[in-house]
């Protein structure tokens, strides 16, 4: 094998992404997501996180495919993310070699890791469903609209909550949470799956599943995320909600991408967190805004009418969901 190549397979060799492969990623990765590609944007962190792998996948010397993985859950799950394949190479089974090499490699170099987990936007359908089990479902509501539109946004929904409960309802009661501690005590509840409703026991953060667990906490704890949680006491919120912090993503050459994960099941409390959050992060907005929220897929219909206003933001996408699957390793 050439120096620098971890392995090779099916006229495809493998290798380690470095920071100098990112103009190569973004040569296969156009219109990916619809514009929504988050990995313009996080392909340089990735090079440096902890306990995470990039695998290139060339074809004579020519760059036709990535897959990566982050080590989480104390070491026992690896969560996949990333995967393109280039467009003259796809429906060629590049995707499947990608991918088992990478469960290969990965399984190596961490002997402990027992499944591989991932998220997917799309039902990939019953016979790719068979390999995995189907650890939860989330709704999606997607909204787009100019950075401007969301001051009127804002006030038309503060004005719906206040219609809908009053001044000082506990809709509107969402604390943020600022310390390590709150967020400890909350997420390390034994009780916070089942009063929750975690999907597959899980807090899914911008489509990766972390368990609640102490390991996990730095993971979280470097996304910069900021927390709300709503009703019941403090330490045992009935709602719990973040937001990751709006990133460049290359719709239309100027949007970015707002991720919004809730959990919980109640109406109120949803609309609630949403409202605290747009007020916090609207600084933040700039350009054209492309915002999900993900959440139990009992409040989707909810939320989506919720947010119908004549402000100029307006629904992105119809309802669509977010699978998390799992499979041993």
């Amino acid at each position: 094998m050439e120096p620098g190549c971890v392995g090779e397979n099916d006229g495809l060799t493998f290798w380690l992404a470095k920071p100098e492969d990112y103009a190569d990623v973004m040569s296969i990765s156009e219109d990916i997501y619809s514009g929504n590609d988050y990995l313009p944007h996080r392909y340089h962190k990735w090079m440096t996180e902890p306990d995470r792998v990039v695998i290139l996948a060339r074809r004579a010397g020519k760059l036709v495919a990535l897959e990566s993985g982050v080590v989480v859950d104390d070491g026992r799950t690896v969560v996949v993310e990333g995967l393109r394949v280039c467009p003259t190479e796809r429906g060629h089974g590049v995707a499947g070699v990608i991918q088992r090499f990478a469960d290969s490699y990965l399984k190596k170099l961490y002997p402990s890791i027992k499944v591989k987990r991932l998220t997917r936007g799309d039902d990939p359908g019953p016979e790719k469903l068979s390999k995995f089990r189907l650890l939860a479902r989330r709704a999606v509501v997607s909204l787009s609209g100019e950075a401007e539109s969301f001051d009127g946004f804002i006030s038309a929904l503060k004005a719906k909550l206040m219609l809908e409960e009053g001044a000082g309802g506990p809709a509107s009661k969402h604390l943020s949470l600022e310390t390590e501690e709150q967020l400890r005590a909350i997420l390390l509840d034994p009780d916070i799956s089942s009063r929750l409703q975690l999907p597959g026991g899980a807090i899914i953060q911008d489509w990766q599943p972390l368990q609640p667990i102490e390991g996990n906490l730095a993971v979280l704890k470097r996304q910069n995320l900021t927390w709300f949680a709503g009703g019941g006491l403090v330490d045992k919120p009935a709602f719990l909600s973040f937001y990751t912090p709006p990133y460049p993503v290359p719709y239309g050459g100027r949007a970015v991408r707002l991720n919004i994960d809730m959990f919980g099941t109640d109406q109120g409390l949803a609309r609630g967190a949403l409202v605290a959050i747009l007020e916090r992060v609207r600084a933040e907005l700039r350009g054209i805004v492309m915002m999900h929220v993900y959440l139990h897929g009992s409040l989707w219909e909810s939320l989506r009418e919720f947010c119908q206003t004549d402000s100029g933001v307006q629904q992105w996408r119809n309802n669509w969901e977010q699978l998390l699957l799992e499979r041993d390793l």
